[in-house]
């Protein structure tokens, strides 16, 4: 659990969509203040998820060899696959030139609850989904899970939380450091995004079969 939590923090934290969108938040109006509260939303929808795999599992895990946990194990396996197929899926297509969101027009009027928000509905949903598959067969009763958990958040939101710290200590540079890192992403967005959606995939895919046949 504790090697598929950091693998799943680390590929979250460097998807390329939200990392975009979050330094277009901190270059606009108000975009520290924004990058805080983005920052929030984002870290609210963790702890939503981990607590909704609390109240579902009750913090303990299904028993190996039973129905629950061959199920999570099989969910396990189809968001592997679905992973891999997003990233054939942005291998094969043709490239595009990448379209401004609407959203992106309000920037410099985005309010904090706005910022919030879309901190928490920009999440990169289908790596998110893998990580709550895997925290199911967590035991929330141990200290030590605790301290995986909160490594995973911490590692999920490390890029987030590193440009935040920079654009408020070196405010005068920050910008154009930042714009210059948008740019690259955006370059390579496609390229990364295959890359992080089929290395997981494939990680997930052979873990949950290895989970089956053992």
């Amino acid at each position: 659990m504790v090697v598929d939590l950091l693998l799943i923090g680390l590929v979250i934290a460097l998807e390329p969509v939200p990392l975009t969108s979050f330094i277009l938040v901190l270059g606009a109006k108000h975009g520290i203040r924004n990058g805080m509260w983005f920052i929030l939303g984002w870290l609210v929808s963790f702890v939503a998820i981990i607590a909704l795999v609390e109240l579902a599992t009750d913090g303990t895990p299904p028993a190996p060899s039973t129905a629950p946990s061959t199920a999570i194990i099989i969910v396990k396996l189809a968001i592997g696959i679905a992973l891999i197929g997003i990233g054939v899926h942005r291998r094969r297509r043709p490239q595009r030139p990448a379209k401004e969101p609407k959203w992106m027009r309000w920037l410099d009027h985005l309010s904090f609850v706005a910022a919030a928000g879309l901190g928490f509905l920009i999440q990169p949903w289908p790596f998110v989904a893998a990580g709550a598959a895997v925290i199911t067969a967590a035991d929330l009763h141990q200290g030590s899970t605790y301290i995986v958990l909160t490594a995973f958040v911490l590692l999920s939101t490390s890029t987030y939380l590193a440009m935040e710290t920079y654009a408020l200590l070196r405010p005068d540079t920050a910008a154009a450091t930042l714009n210059g890192i948008r740019r690259w992403i955006v370059t390579h967005q496609d390229q990364a995004i295959v890359i992080l959606a089929v290395s997981i995939g494939f990680w997930l895919t052979f873990t949950a079969m290895v989970q089956l046949i053992t």
